[in-house]
């Protein structure tokens, strides 16, 4: 579950990242309305990204910290790079990488 948990967070990440540096400027800039795309989808991921962060945190009984950061780099961009980050120096998850 945690390597799930991994993938969903890159991906809506990348997802957030594509709709801030990407979308948004083609929309204003170029008259590309590309938010329409790029935002539900992100919505979406980001949707699914907070069951899984709950479901994953309570399985692996995280420090309430853990959780949190979780949740703030959710919200920023390249903060999904800061998350992994943590998982790579097994700094968040405190049982086996399943």
């Amino acid at each position: 579950m945690l390597k799930a948990f991994r993938i969903l967070s890159f991906v809506e990440g990348l997802s957030l990242i594509a709709l801030l540096f990407i979308a948004m400027p083609a929309k204003y800039q170029f008259d590309v309305d590309l938010v329409r795309i790029a935002g539900p989808v992100h919505g979406v991921l980001w949707l699914a990204y907070l069951p899984m962060l709950e479901m994953v945190s309570r399985r692996l009984a995280w420090p309430k910290a853990s959780w949190n950061y979780a949740l703030i780099t959710s919200v920023l961009p390249f903060g999904c790079f800061f998350l992994e980050k943590r998982f790579r120096d097994n700094t968040v998850s405190s049982g086996s990488n399943t």
